[in-house]
């Protein structure tokens, strides 16, 4: 089975935790979304790339969802959610092309 490219799932937990809280009007739905979706990229990226590399990843991923708070006061909460989803997912991907086994 093919495997989905980890800074995929990260995307997904971004956008669609953000986006499942904003249509919904129910927030914990966004962070179930956020949460399981980091578990699973979490996991593989410590598969992919070892766990200080599945720290830091998931560290990151954390910090732009906390991050992605304030920059949407400066820009707006739709452009803030795919700026900090754009630097996971680049992150990811560049840590497994880099570390991955």
């Amino acid at each position: 089975m093919a495997r989905i490219p980890t800074a995929a799932i990260a995307a997904a937990g971004l956008v669609g935790g953000y986006g499942a809280a904003r249509f919904t009007g129910r927030r914990p739905l966004g962070g179930a979304v956020l949460a399981a979706a980091g578990a699973g990229a979490a996991y593989q990226w410590r598969r992919a790339a070892g766990p200080g590399a599945a720290a830091a990843l998931t560290g990151l991923y954390l910090a732009a969802f906390g991050g992605s708070h304030p920059l949407a006061k400066k820009i707006g909460a739709w452009p803030s959610v795919l700026a900090v989803t754009g630097v996971v997912a680049a992150a990811s991907e560049l840590t497994e092309r880099q570390f991955g086994r």
